[in-house]
């Protein structure tokens, strides 16, 4: 490295910016990390399940499925090295009669090409072996799907930045872009090079910097129930349906947390506002924008009977629950209350499609990370190890 080495900024202070800007510093690199809330993982990292993803589902030779498995190992690592909490307890996908086999037979199929770990096909009375509660014609078990707390694995990532000379500035949301100098609220910063690695304003950011519109971000809400701490015992790890090979989305599915608590969901229904957590949390702005953007209007042409039958979940407990009690008949509507949600960055592109692998794009000295959903809290180290080796390579 020469005696004066490129200046990175890095737009963003979610699990994704935090490794990129970790790994700048670990090859000697300044860096400043800037972020408009106040604290790390304040979105997406902040509200997501907490599940270290194997790679089972993800298209074979994607980018997704690559950095999925080099990250899970990288995160294991880190996790011990660190002394966080990593909990393997293992995943059970469940097909719950004979149409969805077919179904289930793809994600085999993919999880063997992915190389997942450990993987194996079970039979009935083997899902209740694993799952005592669980019923279903057949499943398959990943018993290295594991769970952390992603917030204290991005507090961790924080902290190796700034031992390593980087800096994170907070309050410092981007107003403007020229070049690599970034106009912010709390004053402009000069760099050689700047990361865009912004969630769910992603698409924002990168036009700023004169990137094209697409894929532009539709956010998706994902509500949780959690199971009353007397019923936990119903759950032993993770537990989800076969997905429907349309969507990106998993649906809805138990998850057992850190703190040994256990949650059902998610859904997944049109967030009124880019951070719309609630009902309530309504901006007109970003909802004309989404209203707006050819790709969404195409997409809702397509798929709104699914997008009704998220909103009837959404707003009947007893619907929502009974997606779960198809797999998991022994869970009641009285063993659950609310829980949290989260807000998923969808891409999507002009034509309608749902973007599912990782996208990356160039500009200048400006790299803007635009798509990067579930596994991108798994593949964190792994997502850094790739944009920073292209960082370099330019």
């Amino acid at each position: 490295m020469s005696a004066n080495p490129p200046r990175f900024g890095v737009v963003g202070a979610g699990i994704v910016g935090l490794a990129i800007a970790r790994r700048l510093t670990e090859l000697g690199y300044p860096v400043t990390v800037l972020d408009k809330d106040d604290h790390v993982a304040a979105h997406q990292t902040g509200h997501n399940s907490g599940v270290v993803h194997a790679g089972l589902y993800y298209q074979p030779g994607s980018l997704k499925a690559k950095l999925c498995r080099r990250g899970m190992t990288l995160l294991e690592e880190y996790c011990a090295k660190r002394g966080l909490p990593y909990d393997a307890v293992g995943k059970l996908v469940v097909a719950r009669d004979e149409s969805e086999v077919p179904g289930l037979d793809e994600i085999e199929r993919r999880s063997r090409l992915n190389e997942v770990p450990a993987l194996r096909r079970v039979s009935a009375a083997e899902i209740s072996e694993i799952e005592p509660h669980a019923r279903g014609v057949a499943g398959l078990h990943s018993p290295r799907t594991a769970i952390v707390d992603f917030v204290a694995v991005a507090e961790a990532y924080a902290d190796d930045v700034r031992q390593a000379g980087g800096e994170i500035v907070f309050g410092a949301e981007v107003t403007g872009l020229q070049g690599a100098r970034v106009q912010t609220t709390a004053g402009e910063f000069g760099f050689d090079r700047v990361v865009i690695c912004a969630g769910l304003q992603s698409d924002r950011v990168s036009r700023l910097a004169g990137d094209t519109p697409g894929p532009a971000i539709v956010p998706f809400r994902g509500e949780y129930y959690k199971i009353k701490p007397g019923r936990s015992g119903l759950v032993r790890g993770l537990i989800y349906p076969v997905p429907d090979p349309r969507y990106p989305f998993l649906g809805v599915h138990l998850t057992r947390r850190v703190d040994g608590s256990v949650e059902v969901g998610p859904n997944a229904v049109l967030a009124l506002a880019r951070e719309g957590y609630t009902w309530g949390n309504v901006a007109a702005g970003d909802l004309w924008q989404t209203m707006m953007w050819s790709g969404f209007r195409r997409m809702a042409r397509r798929h709104w009977r699914t997008g009704i039958k998220e909103l009837y979940g959404s707003a009947s407990k007893r619907a929502f629950v009974a997606a779960a009690q198809s797999y998991v008949p022994d869970l009641r509507v009285d063993d659950v209350e609310r829980g949290g949600a989260g807000v998923r960055a969808q891409a999507v592109d002009a034509d309608g499609s749902l973007v599912d692998d990782f996208r990356i794009h160039h500009r200048g000295p400006v790299t803007a990370v635009r798509n990067a959903p579930s596994p991108a809290a798994t593949s964190s180290l792994a997502i850094a190890e790739h944009v920073v080796g292209e960082l370099i390579e330019r």
